[in-house]
């Protein structure tokens, strides 16, 4: 399970190009508590597209990704509102308190030129621009200047700055992101 937000990576624009190795649902919100006594859920939005709230028809929850037909939306002071079918009273909603909110990886919004989603840049391969292998991205932190991909290689953990100076490509088809790497970067 991944979530639908994107990260603005310099350079290389494309289409979103659907693998075996992504997530089948992406989180696009989790279920913080039950909203009123009519079975509607308060929604805490994750992702950067949060008008798709009001294009939904079913949603999938839990790990199991159990669909659920979408009867009424509305936002509430930056929560999504949800009336799910199925759910007509406070007890029964309760039972969705903390289970994420998923729609098909299908169904994620089209990105702009040089921005991918978290599950596009998790398992690439990373290697220098002299082609020397540093490993695999196996996480994003999130700083607020810039995200940093957290490179699991041969030579332990490397953390990589996601800015122009650094990425210099990102190349879904072949797997593979090239780097220029900083001074002091390396352990």
């Amino acid at each position: 399970m991944g979530r639908d937000s994107r990260k603005k990576s310099p350079r290389s624009g494309r289409r979103v190009v659907f693998t075996e190795n992504y997530p089948k649902y992406i989180s696009i919100g989790r279920v913080v508590a039950p909203w009123g006594d009519r079975g509607e859920v308060k929604v805490k939005v994750l992702t950067d597209f949060p008008e798709r709230f009001a294009l939904l028809e079913k949603v999938y929850i839990g790990k199991t990704a159990r669909p659920f037909q979408v009867k009424g939306f509305r936002f509430h002071k930056g929560f999504a509102i949800l009336q799910l079918e199925g759910f007509h009273t406070r007890s029964q909603a309760e039972a969705l308190r903390g289970q994420f909110i998923q729609i098909p990886i299908e169904e994620v919004m089209p990105l702009e030129e040089g921005e991918y989603y978290e599950f596009e840049i998790i398992g690439l391969e990373v290697r220098t621009e002299e082609g020397k292998f540093l490993g695999k991205v196996k996480e994003i932190i999130y700083t607020g200047a810039n995200d940093v991909y957290v490179v699991e290689g041969p030579e332990g953990e490397v953390l990589i700055p996601a800015i122009e100076d650094v990425i210099l490509d990102i190349n879904l088809a072949e797997g593979r992101m090239t780097v220029r790497l900083m001074e002091g970067l390396l352990p």
